[in-house]
């Protein structure tokens, strides 16, 4: 079984890249899961209700988040209201789990592929040097001891790379993958760890790499230059898709194989 992970989207080039490869890469590679971390998609700052409507028009069967999930305050009007046990869109629009539990939306889904194989995705966010929430690992663990499915899609959205790597040990041979997001810098230390779990530290960002992390160049210069505050806009050039293709077996959910794969236009 393949599985498609694409890294956080970035404004209207993230969103372009993603639309343009996102289908021949599950065709070329008979995905039969697809997750997208949108946290950014909209302008580089949150996700609305209508472009994570048009992801999911691409083929995206699970959407994750971060810590810019609420930039757009209609996406907490999208999730309010969903019952748990849904299959609905806005039911597979996922926040960090570990964030205060009155929140809107969830951090788990769990479904069924095409052919039958059940899954669960996860998201759970960092604690190093990242905003206040609960305790990523504990968060990890109560949502385990919920999930049926053998797949299991673990997106890390964390800063410190140490803490990435952590959680990776720490649910070796418990789920089939974690993959680490928010950084939007690709790491190149994809691997399959001892117990079957696939690993890498950040898939990237899907967006414009001619960038400081997806905003324009100069509007970061001037902050780091000056110290001084202004406002951010999402850059547009060089956009590639960034992704992790995971192989796994989908009786046991043990990953066989990880592949970092970078396109661009």
């Amino acid at each position: 079984m393949n599985i498609l992970f694409v890294g956080d989207i970035f404004g209207s080039a993230g969103r372009r890249i993603v639309r343009e490869h996102i289908g021949h890469l599950r065709s070329t590679h008979s995905v039969e899961l697809t997750v997208v971390n949108v946290e950014n998609a909209a302008g580089g700052f949150g996700v609305t209700p209508q472009i994570a409507e048009e992801v999911f028009d691409w083929g995206a069967d699970v959407l994750t988040t971060g810590n810019h999930v609420w930039d757009k305050k209609e996406l907490a009007e999208y999730l309010k209201s969903v019952p748990p046990d849904s299959h609905d869109r806005p039911r597979r629009v996922l926040r960090p789990a570990n964030f205060a539990p009155n929140l809107p939306g969830y951090g788990v889904y769990e479904g069924t592929t095409a052919s039958g194989v059940p899954y669960a995705v996860l998201n759970l966010q960092g604690r190093v040097f990242m905003g206040s929430t609960n305790d990523p690992f504990q968060g990890a663990e109560a949502l385990l001891a919920g999930v049926k499915a053998k797949v299991i899609v673990l997106d890390f959205h964390a800063e410190a790379t140490s803490e990435k790597v952590a959680m990776g040990w720490y649910l070796d041979g418990r789920v089939t993958a974690v993959l680490g997001t928010h950084t939007h810098v690709p790491t190149a230390d994809e691997r399959i760890l001892p117990n079957g779990t696939a690993y890498q530290t950040d898939v990237g960002m899907s967006g414009p790499y001619d960038s400081v992390i997806g905003v324009e160049k100069d509007m970061v210069l001037h902050r780091f230059l000056t110290g001084m505050p202004g406002k951010f806009e999402a850059a547009k050039g060089n956009p590639k898709l960034c992704a992790a293709l995971v192989e796994c077996d989908p009786a046991t959910g043990r990953a066989s194989r990880i592949q970092r794969i970078m396109l661009g236009e």
